[in-house]
């Protein structure tokens, strides 16, 4: 593992140096090459260097790091193009990257805890560096202390483990102490912030809002995914407390879909309504994960990945319309059919996906998800009916409300995209349809 982390902090001076944007574009593309062939198909942790490893949720969501930061410097060229501080910019990346990188690879709590935190600094300054309105700082701050808040009582948790046990390495973590409440509540409400359920989300759709493509992007496609692996993580230690409250978050987690999904149908700002479309997945993600079984656990795995590629492609679609029309309200972007017809088609792929249509990733997630929670508890599958539904109803509502209709009669001309771009939303739906191919790897990694 430490020889990729020095491709990657080598790659840092490359930032610094003129003209270096595409050239750390083709670079990162490389690693990706690389870390794919350096996969250990075992059932334990591999690649140990240090205080770094590998096993089978660490490889899936570090290759989804990579391929989403390659992406994000390919999606945001017009920083390049106009010269908007983007040596700057380009650091920014490799520095969350590098965070990415070693917190889903970290061996100890603590240095997990460390670069989990250390996240959030490359995101704030993303979101106030290249966003959009005034309201971005506002953003930032929700962003920053509803995230820090929640996680300070994760360090005392992690302390106290200490002090116990002597050790916080992950592997060795056993379900042999005793704990009470607090300490339950300590460790998993960070995560739970993070990933983000319902009622702790409101930091979600602000952020998404004011930042640029490439903060929503992270955003959506890798930072949401923390709090998942967390839990993951932290499983181990907590079972036989999970068995006793796990209803609680699950009852909130798919009744906050169901109600995130009506707020979904009501809007319209286009990065608004994918923002809170991932707020309902995250939802079923929850939900599943607390059912302590083998579907909801593979299923949640899943289904982490398979919305990291496609929510990341919805708002690499936003933003090509927002570069064209300078408004993301879908009362302007409107008729986008005949203003940028090659584009719908990549709207529809990506739309299909987002509502789990066959042959998405999407589809074996949601349908582990439904197992899971219906194994769990039968009353379930009511609340799950709607959730379905009502995805299906506000994909719906974003496509055809985007794609048809009398387009803004400020437009006069016909605009097709650029073959940047088009590359970028191919090697976003691409991963997404392509794994279910070989879906044993993530699905049979217990």
């Amino acid at each position: 593992m430490l020889k990729f982390l020095m491709y990657l902090i080598f790659m840092i001076p490359l930032c610094l140096l003129m003209n270096s944007w595409w050239l750390i574009h083709s670079l990162l593309f490389l690693l990706c090459f690389m870390f794919v062939f350096s996969m250990s198909y075992l059932f334990c942790w591999g690649n140990l260097s240090y205080i770094f490893g590998c096993d089978m949720i660490s490889f899936g969501l570090i290759m989804l790091s990579l391929w989403i930061c390659v992406l994000m410097i390919m999606a945001s060229e017009s920083i390049f193009r106009y010269g908007y501080y983007n040596n700057f910019f380009l650091f920014i990346v490799m520095l969350l990257l590098i965070m990415l990188y070693c917190t889903f690879s970290s061996l100890s709590m603590f240095s997990f805890y460390l670069f989990f935190e250390g996240s959030l600094i490359p995101t704030l300054f993303l979101i106030l560096g290249w966003g959009y309105q005034p309201e971005r700082l506002q953003a930032g701050i929700y962003l920053l202390f509803y995230t820090l808040l929640a996680s300070l009582p994760l360090l005392v948790g992690m302390f106290y483990m200490y002090s116990f046990f002597g050790l916080l390495y992950i592997p060795l973590l056993i379900n042999s102490f005793c704990i009470n409440n607090l300490f339950y509540l300590c460790m998993i409400m960070a995560f739970l912030v993070k990933m983000p359920m319902f009622l702790v989300h409101l930091w979600l759709p602000k952020a998404h809002v004011e930042a640029p493509v490439s903060g929503s992007m992270i955003l959506a496609g890798v930072l949401l995914k923390l709090g998942g692996y967390g839990l993951l993580r932290i499983f181990m230690i907590l079972m036989s407390f999970f068995s006793l409250f796990n209803y609680i978050w699950v009852s909130i987690s798919l009744i906050g879909g169901i109600i995130v999904s009506l707020i979904c149908m009501r809007q319209t700002d286009l990065k608004a309504l994918i923002a809170y479309s991932s707020v309902a997945h995250m939802g079923i993600v929850i939900g599943s994960l607390m059912t302590l079984n083998y579907w909801g656990f593979c299923g949640s795995y899943i289904l982490m990945i398979a919305h990291g590629l496609c929510s990341s492609g919805l708002f690499c679609l936003a933003n090509i319309s927002y570069e064209r029309l300078g408004s993301r309200s879908l009362l302007i972007n409107k008729g986008l059919m005949s203003f940028m017809p090659s584009m719908t088609m990549w709207w529809f792929l990506l739309s299909s996906c987002n509502m789990a249509a066959p042959p998405s990733l999407n589809l074996l997630g949601e349908i582990s998800l439904l197992n899971g929670l219906v194994g769990w508890s039968y009353f379930t599958i009511y609340v799950l009916i709607f959730l379905s539904f009502f995805s299906v109803a506000y994909t719906l509502y974003l496509y055809s409300y985007s794609q048809h209709g009398m387009y803004y009669s400020g437009i006069y001309s016909c605009s097709l995209g650029y073959s940047r771009e088009y590359l970028l939303l191919f090697l976003h739906w691409f991963p997404l349809n392509l794994l279910i191919l070989s879906s044993d790897i993530v699905m049979f990694w217990l």
